[in-house]
């Protein structure tokens, strides 16, 4: 968990990875029903129901949702509408299996919570023998995909922000955007300074307040004389489809930020449940997403850009507005993105080398200021704010928030507990396959399209 977490997570995930499951008499694992793990969690600084949805809503409201419209131009008005409500079912799913499977593990080893990584490798090793070869690298696989992709998202951020101050500067002083990205560094290392999640609750709720009144500013040019819908496509050119596939798994969901937000509730219970936090939030996040693609693209058509504030008039006094101000919400928000990577490398990775250190504080602060350089020097490199979204939403978010998650439920239920016919069992298999075409055809597309952006 956060830096503001004890250690002892840390260490409980290390001595289970040693330590023997302890079979009964058929192989499965002894369970406690009277154990629940909820009960025995010790947070220094929980959050409340409220709280944690708030960093629910601001983890997936953030570029993501300007890049909608956009996202529509690649797949069509219908196929766009449609299937972003798919796609935010299948990942709202795949987010309830994955802390489903959680919990069963925490339950069936006595332990009050797991990381994710630690879960994946503990349902490998209890699941089938042919899945079992993998479970000494599923630590470092599952955590590799969740930094690349937080880093992604971080990029994503730090080009948005400098696109967007460009904009608003260029009538006064014509500047590279990368250069508004080197002017960024200093301020981005400041909130990346901010060290547990009780801290940035405050700043994630302004951050909410600015991005829904920014949106209402931009609905007011996107509903402004809104030309005939028949210009428009309904469906596109199949090749086009992964890249709003990317887009929109990038923009529905945060699986790094809601396993974290889960641990850290003070009232784990209600996180899950037909009204509770994942659904109440996912519900908001896919109506406002459909509704901005719909209503975007109806507007802009191919001339829909990266963020749907490029589209704007550049000289309006509202429309800088509205950047300035979506610009300070997504600065707000790499804080907390960016919270989920520095968490993995230090505490699972360094923080027990320099645990007897006097520098240990030093040397954290020193993680938090290389992250943030490395995602500066990433988004410098390449910064296609549109591509960027796709690519890195199909790269990480296929396997971690679909594939992965139907991997562990199938081990978790091993042998015995798949359903009649083994139906849990088809369809978790039909969710990796789907997870896997989504990854190689997501990246494929968008890297070749960076590629020619570039040329």
């Amino acid at each position: 968990m956060a830096s503001g977490s004890p250690r002892k997570d840390v260490n409980l995930d290390m001595q289970l990875l040693s330590k023997p499951s302890s079979p009964t008499r058929n192989g499965d694992m002894i369970v406690d029903d009277n154990y629940d793990p909820h009960l025995h969690r010790n947070r220094p600084h929980p959050t409340t129901n409220f709280e944690t949805l708030v960093h629910l809503l601001k983890g997936s409201l953030g570029t993501g949702i300007l890049a909608m419209p956009q996202a529509f131009y690649n797949a069509g008005y219908i196929s766009g509408f449609v299937n972003t409500i798919l796609i935010g079912i299948l990942c709202t799913y795949c987010l309830h299996v994955l802390v489903q499977a959680q919990y069963i593990l925490c339950k069936r080893h006595r332990v009050p919570i797991l990381t994710y990584p630690i879960s994946m490798k503990m349902a490998l090793e209890e699941g089938p023998n042919c899945l079992r070869r993998f479970s000494p690298y599923a630590v470092v696989i599952v955590d590799g995909f969740m930094i690349v992709y937080q880093l992604g998202i971080c990029c994503v951020y730090i080009v948005f922000v400098a696109t967007n101050i460009k904009q608003l500067v260029d009538v006064y002083l014509n500047l590279d955007v990368k250069i508004h990205c080197m002017i960024l560094l200093v301020p981005l290392i400041g909130i990346n300074m901010i060290r547990n999640l009780k801290i940035l609750a405050p700043f994630s709720t302004l951050a909410n307040l600015i991005t829904f009144v920014g949106l209402g500013m931009i609905l007011y040019y996107v509903l402004d004389d809104l030309p005939s819908l028949s210009e428009r496509e309904m469906v596109t050119d199949i090749g086009r489809f992964p890249l709003f596939f990317g887009t929109t798994l990038f923009a529905l969901e945060a699986v790094g930020v809601i396993i974290a937000l889960e641990n850290n509730m003070a009232t784990p219970k209600s996180f899950g449940g037909a009204f509770g936090v994942l659904n109440v939030g996912m519900f908001v996040i896919v109506a406002l997403y459909a509704g901005m693609g719909f209503i975007g693209y109806w507007k802009y058509g191919a001339d829909a850009l990266g963020s749907v504030t490029l589209n704007l008039p550049e000289m309006d006094i509202l429309s800088r507005t509205i950047r300035i101000l979506f610009a300070v919400a997504i600065f707000i928000s790499y804080g907390l993105q960016c919270y989920v990577p520095v968490d993995i490398i230090w505490n699972v990775y360094l923080v027990q080398k320099y645990k007897d250190s006097n520098n240990k504080f030093v040397y954290e602060m020193l993680v938090r200021i290389v992250v943030v350089i490395v995602t500066f020097l990433l988004a410098v490199a390449i910064p296609r704010l549109g591509l960027f979204i796709s690519l890195f939403g199909a790269l990480c978010l296929s396997a971690l928030g679909i594939a992965f998650p139907a991997i562990m439920e199938i081990c978790v239920l091993w042998p015995d507990k798949l359903g009649p016919g083994r139906m849990i069992l088809w369809k978790d298999i039909i969710l990796i396959l789907f997870g896997i075409i989504g990854l190689v055809a997501g990246t494929y597309t968008s890297v070749r399209d960076i590629i020619y952006s570039f040329q």
